[in-house]
């Protein structure tokens, strides 16, 4: 049984004094240990698949945990014939073998393999056999015959998914043909594929291990994380590159997540003219989410979405509140709030929160897609940014396409519909009085 993180930490932690007190070779040979040593997602999960898909964000330890793999099959099983496949010949030579977590790093004196570059080979001393390949030349896989795989960061392979058909045809000696690959997500046709398949299958044939660059803190540099958290967290590159998700787009969405990402900025200029707080209420108590969504109009005349103040699982008193709040933090000039379920309700639970709220209430004669439409359409024009990053929502507008539907997040695109009535509100609606305020 694989312990949890939390006591993988407490033993990483106890390592060093642990040390003290065995022996030098004992030592020596715990540390060389990865049952030992690595973290529960980083060992080979139970059961009889036939690919494990780690799909996890850089520096999560993707590559020294198929490097270890790859040298327990070895050393374990002298018939073992295993194809290490890189993007390139040459990133199979530099990562997969050479590297700092590579095959011959993570390698114990006693049962060190020979290398011969020229050959493209690795020969462990009990004559288990490796030999390296590069995606980008699909059939150079055509002829050799495996019994284990390698394969490293697919989601960029230049041969894609005839690579990936030529190395598993190739995997047929042995009793229990198994390949791993280790992945940054990219929603390229290949990894969609396994995702899909891991999914659909339950694990029986690929078993999914997700993870994030902050789960492997420990053996990254000081600091590191959380510089890279402040600079990237929540958007798009973020999402991907450190929390290890799988982004993908849908066909005929109103918004993709490359131009949300094209719009993103720092700081508002200058000072604001209107602030709205737009509201999304539930159905019902409890269920969905309330969209709280506060947008702006800048001195530049661009509107700008800056805060999501949504929540989650609240009577109708709790979101109410929650509005309130979201209105005085940011001076707002007018609450707009959907009245289509609840009409008198939702402006009595609004009046009780705070009687002077400046509401105005708004009713839907048209689908939420069709609303959202002519927003999308003030994005196209870059009359509309986003200050700083929201998962949430953003996944929430790409996932409303054009026409109707919603393919989005949830069960509602209540945040979404929240902005949209925002900046209808703010940019295509009648303009109020301007008040300056700064922000």
């Amino acid at each position: 049984m694989q312990m949890a993180d939390c006591d993988w930490v407490e033993q990483a932690a106890a390592w060093p004094e642990l040390a003290r007190w065995l022996s030098d070779d004992a030592a020596e040979r715990l540390g060389q240990d990865w049952d030992f040593l690595a973290r529960p997602a980083q060992l080979a999960p139970a059961g009889d698949w036939r690919i494990w898909l780690m799909m996890a964000g850089r520096g999560f330890g993707k590559t020294r945990a198929g490097a270890e793999w790859v040298r327990a099959i070895a050393e374990r099983d002298p018939e073992a014939r295993i194809a290490l496949v890189g993007a390139t010949l040459g990133e199979a030579r530099s990562v997969m073998v050479e590297g700092a977590s590579g095959l011959l790093a993570v390698a114990p004196w006693w049962a060190r393999p020979a290398y011969a570059p020229a050959l493209r080979t690795l020969t462990w001393p009990n004559g288990a056999q490796a030999r390296l390949f590069g995606a980008a030349e699909p059939e150079s896989l055509r002829g050799p015959q495996f019994s284990h795989g390698w394969a490293d960061e697919i989601g960029k392979w230049p041969g894609g998914q005839a690579a990936w058909d030529n190395m598993m045809m190739a995997m047929r000696l042995g009793h229990d043909p198994r390949v791993v690959a280790t992945t940054t997500p990219r929603p390229v046709p290949l990894v969609r594929a396994l995702v899909a398949r891991a999914k659909d299958m339950g694990g029986a044939d690929v078993v999914l291990t997700r993870g994030r660059t902050a789960d492997n803190a420990a053996h990254l540099a000081a600091g590191f994380v959380d510089d890279v958290t402040r600079l990237y967290g929540g958007t798009r590159l973020g999402r991907q590159e450190l929390d290890g998700e799988l982004i993908e787009e849908a066909e005929g969405a109103l918004w993709t997540r490359a131009a949300l990402e094209a719009c993103r900025v720092r700081h508002v200029p200058g000072a604001l003219a209107r602030v709205v707080v737009a509201v999304d209420p539930p159905a019902t108590a409890g269920g969905d989410a309330c969209g709280i969504v506060v947008v702006a109009l800048g001195g530049d005349g661009r509107g700008y979405v800056i805060a999501d103040a949504s929540v989650a699982g609240c009577s109708p008193e709790g979101w109410a509140r929650a509005v309130a709040q979201a209105a005085q933090s940011h001076g707002a000039d007018r609450v707009v709030a959907e009245a289509n379920n609840g009409g008198d309700m939702v402006a009595s639970v609004l009046r009780a929160a705070q009687e002077t709220l400046p509401l105005r209430l708004v009713h839907a004669s048209r689908g939420k897609a069709a609303r959202a439409e002519p927003v999308a359409a003030l994005y196209e024009a870059g009359r509309v940014a986003h200050r700083g990053a929201f998962p949430e929502l953003e996944g929430q507008m790409c996932g409303l396409l054009a026409g109707g539907g919603y393919v989005g997040p949830g069960r509602s695109p209540d945040r979404a519909d929240a902005l949209v009535w925002g900046l209808s509100e703010l940019m295509l609606g009648t303009k109020g009085e301007a008040r300056v305020r700064g922000l």
